[in-house]
């Protein structure tokens, strides 16, 4: 074995690593980063785009474990699953793939088209909510002047192609606020989640409803012809039945858990959560001026400065500012009132969790609603079943009824056989000599042989019916 030549390594002098092997790429360049996939942006001002984003860099951006991106993966099947984490909300829902920040909606399947629709009305919603929220603070304001809002607004600048879109959205907002007497408005979370919760109810309540009318005229045809083809269709029917009910109950489970643990719901709040992170930070700030150098303040966890100084990372100026101002909006609608804390579980504990609880079970009942209606067909299913199995049984009753009269006929045709077999036999009886008894005898012979049989025939049928052996 030789072992390497000179011209087998780069000896340049002017390369930092001389001497050693040259690496080779393909000729079209390096290769992309691996895990990099589309993924559709929607900010909380309406704007949207499509970004070429890694796995590591979506896990620095919404701060997600690599466990939860895992459930959005589309070649892995997960069941559907709403998870709310720190600073983010990680939406498994039916043809819905998406996570939730406080400033922006990330879809990941956003070219497939069963998406497209929810994309349409997630962004008219987002639009809604903006201006509502603009609305909202011009209220707030007293009288301020409003040009640094419209400036913001002018940099974010809306697409052309939604100009009509958020005219129609800002009546919307202004409509919403006058129908609720001035009550705020939902944070930028709780919106998406509730497209997100009801574009999947939606797609689920039409399967269902598609589902029960094609399966009401194929089970009201089989039970009038039971045939091969009208069993091929009812099997499945009651196949995508139970494919559908799995998949709505697992819905259910998960807003069930969600309504049954306020901690989980609390996790949700990510505007008041990042706006009481983006206070603390600022109130640690001016007190470190304060304080003789070479001291610390040990009155902000380091846990929540650290993710506070990496929340403030992703934000603008003026989006921190809109962001403040939404939040600060939010916090007045808490009747308790939150206040930073400690510690992170009782900065969670004051949270009231009402509002989200009430968005959920709405929606719970509406897809309860859905199981209900599942569940009906799955019972008339049921009971067609059944009573295919009783017309089934009838049938085999009456075969074996009628079984047991052609066996009862054959034994009586066996008995006449068998006398007619001993007159044939060669013996010398006076029935046989024509001098004495001519054809006369052999007619009554057959005769009363007949009516012998049948009249055992008949004595043996009647019988078995006073059993009840046969109706």
């Amino acid at each position: 074995m030789r072992g390497p030549r000179p011209y087998d390594f780069d000896t340049n002098s002017a390369t930092p690593n001389a001497g050693l092997p040259t690496p080779t790429y393909p000729a079209g360049g390096r290769k992309k980063g691996v895990g990099a996939r589309p993924w559709l942006v929607l900010h909380s001002s309406g704007q949207a785009k499509i970004e070429e984003v890694g796995k590591h860099a979506i896990m620095r951006r919404t701060g997600l474990p690599a466990r939860d991106l895992r459930i959005l993966d589309p070649l892995l099947s997960y069941p559907s699953t709403v998870l709310g984490r720190e600073r983010a909300i990680v939406i498994n829902l039916e043809h819905i793939k998406a996570i939730i920040t406080a400033q922006e909606v990330l879809l990941l399947n956003s070219k497939d088209p069963s998406v497209s629709p929810f994309i349409d009305e997630l962004q008219r919603r987002i639009l809604c909510h903006h201006h509502a929220t603009k609305f909202q603070e011009e209220e707030n304001s007293d009288g301020e002047p409003h040009t640094r809002t419209d400036t913001a607004q002018g940099e974010a600048g809306t697409p052309q192609s939604s100009g009509d879109q958020g005219s129609e959205a800002k009546k919307d907002a202004k409509q919403s606020l006058e129908n609720q007497d001035g009550s705020k408005v939902l944070p930028f979370e709780f919106v998406a989640l509730e497209a997100c919760l009801e574009a999947a109810s939606s797609s689920l309540e039409s399967e269902a409803v598609r589902l029960e009318l094609e399966a009401h005229p194929a089970l009201d045809k089989l039970t009038s012809k039971i045939s091969t083809l009208n069993l091929e269709r009812v099997r499945q029917i009651k196949s995508r039945l139970v494919a559908i009910t799995g998949r709505v109950q697992k819905v259910r489970d998960e807003l069930e858990h969600l309504l049954d643990d306020d901690e989980d719901m609390a996790e949700m709040y990510l505007t008041e959560k990042l706006s009481q992170k983006l206070e603390s930070s600022s109130a640690s700030s001016m007190n470190e001026i304060d304080l003789p150098e070479g001291e610390e303040d040990d009155r902000l966890p380091p846990e929540f400065a650290s993710e506070a100084n990496r929340d403030e990372s992703y934000l603008v100026a003026d989006d921190a500012h809109h962001l403040l101002m939404s939040a600060h909006s939010a916090l007045s609608r808490n009747s308790h009132g939150t206040h930073t804390s400690s510690t992170r579980s009782a900065m969670i504990n004051k949270f009231d969790v009402e509002e989200l609880e009430m968005l959920l079970e709405a929606y719970f009942v509406q897809i309860d609603g859905t199981l209900n209606k599942l569940s009906t067909l799955r019972e008339y299913v049921d009971d067609t079943e059944d009573y295919i199995n009783i017309m089934l049984d009838d049938k085999q009753n009456q075969l074996l009824q009628m079984g047991v009269m052609l066996t009862t006929a054959t034994l009586v045709m066996s008995a006449f056989i068998a006398v007619a077999g001993v007159f044939g036999m060669n013996i010398t009886i006076e029935l046989f000599n024509d001098n004495e008894n001519g054809p006369t005898r052999f007619l009554w012979t057959v005769i009363g042989g007949s009516l012998g049989s049948i009249f055992i025939y008949v004595g043996a049928i009647g019988w078995w019916k006073h059993k009840r052996l046969l109706e």
